[in-house]
Order: C-alpha cells, then structure tokens, then sequence
C-alpha cells in the first residue's frame, strides 16, 4: 500500500488532503504523505526533525484498529486470486499468480494486477502499487516503480530480467539497508550488476546465506534460476504507507 497509514487519516478526515501529513509522534513518525516526503519526511523519523524540515506538517495519532480493518479488506481481495498470498505486514504482500492465470486463459497478469488495484480501492478507498514479475523479489522492486497507483511489469525473459538488474541501485532490494549499502559502496558496489561482477570476492567476505540473498550472486539467482522465467509473482503495496528510505 502507498503511505498506507497516512492515506488511511487522510481518507477518514478529507481536511487532511494535499496537505503534508505524518503519522506517528514527535518521538518517532511511522508514516509520512507524499506531500510530507518533498521535504525530506520519512517513516522512522523523529517528528521533532521532521517538523523542522516541513513546519506546516501535520502529525497525526496513529489509530491501528482502523489500519488492520482496511489491510483486513485488502487480504480478502487478494485471497480472490491467490488463496496463499504472502503477507508480510499490513500494507504488504505478495501474490502467485501462475495458478489463477492458467485457469483463466484469456487473462494476462497485467490485467489481473489493474483488477486487484481496482477492487483494493473500491474496499478501502486507499490506492496501490503492483509490481509483476517472474519471482516475488523482483516483483516487489517493480512495485515501486511507477507508485503512487501505478503499476509495472517486468517481462518474463531472461535478457530482459538481466538488463534491468544491471543498472539496478543496490538500495532498490528489499532487504539491503544503509548498512549493508555503505559496505558494499566501500566495495565499489553501487549497482546489482557489479554484485555479480564481485560475486567470488563477497563469497569470500559475507557468509553464504547472505550471498546467496544478494541479487545476480547466490545459487538462487535469477541468471541460474531460468526455471522461474515460467513464473508470474505480483507483490502488492497499497498507499498507505512511505517508503522514503528505500524499497518498501
């Protein structure tokens, strides 16, 4: 879901719209609108800073209830197309779509992703972001491309997949935070193609579980995994949520 707790307040006080909003406290912002994020606000930040760097934001109390009913209506849609979707918080999860897509032939996967955006906001009056893609890693990198409300497909064939990880900023994987990007920028590592370019130099450097989840480098790796080319995953992110620190 896009900013999807600060989309959540803004929906149920239409005062709020267009208007740089955050949720969370002074203490510690959990969520921040789009409009909050043009001024450098961002989730996990001190809302005193924030307020700093925006003072007309408005900090908002966080009401979960509500955030868990609407993530509650967003998880019936997605059972719709895949009774074994994968939830990895309330704003985020991932679908398989290969078992729907083959039961209704005359469906593409661009289609289906457009239908769930469409029935998400029709349940909650929140918009998403859909990623399509041959594995659910890559889904979720292409969720953020063309967000708010958007979505972007990644075609299934390997020198497609290979070209757009190529040039990919280390940062856009989920799961590569500040951290783990200043050491690999101390490598001379700033994109996924020079993760495999240094694949036997991180072998030696990180254990294996950790080169094996860095893209293009461990034995799960799309180049070696040509079998997931007959995979569709669509990984699904509502606005409800920000994602100004990296990919999520």
């Amino acid at each position: 879901m896009d900013a999807f707790y600060a989309s959540v307040e803004i929906r149920d006080n239409p005062k709020l719209k267009g208007l740089p909003v955050a949720v969370g406290g002074m203490g510690m912002l959990s969520t921040a609108s789009y409009e909050a994020r043009k001024y450098g606000v961002r989730s996990a930040m001190p809302g005193f800073i924030a307020k700093q760097l925006c003072p007309d934001l408005i900090i908002v109390p966080t009401h979960f209830d509500k955030y868990k009913e609407a993530s509650h209506l967003t998880r019936q849609v997605f059972a719709q197309y895949d009774p074994h979707y994968r939830s990895y918080s309330l704003d985020e999860a991932s679908l398989h779509l290969t078992p729907y897509l083959r039961s209704h032939p005359d469906t593409t996967a661009e289609e289906v992703a457009k239908k769930i955006r469409e029935s998400v906001f029709r349940e909650t009056k929140v918009t998403c972001s859909v990623g399509i893609a041959v594995t659910r890693k890559l889904a979720k990198i292409c969720s953020d491309i063309n967000k708010p409300n958007g979505q972007f497909q990644l075609a299934a064939d390997r020198d497609v997949v290979i070209s757009f990880m190529k040039d990919l900023p280390v940062r856009k994987v989920s799961g590569i935070g500040k951290v783990m990007e200043r050491i690999l920028h101390g490598l001379n590592i700033t994109t996924c193609g020079q993760l495999y370019e240094q694949r036997v130099v991180l072998h030696y450097l990180f254990k294996p579980e950790s080169v094996d989840f860095f893209p293009l480098c461990g034995a799960r790796s799309i180049l070696i995994r040509k079998r997931a080319i007959d995979r569709q995953s669509t990984t699904q992110e509502c606005i409800q949520r920000t994602h100004v620190s990296g990919i999520r």
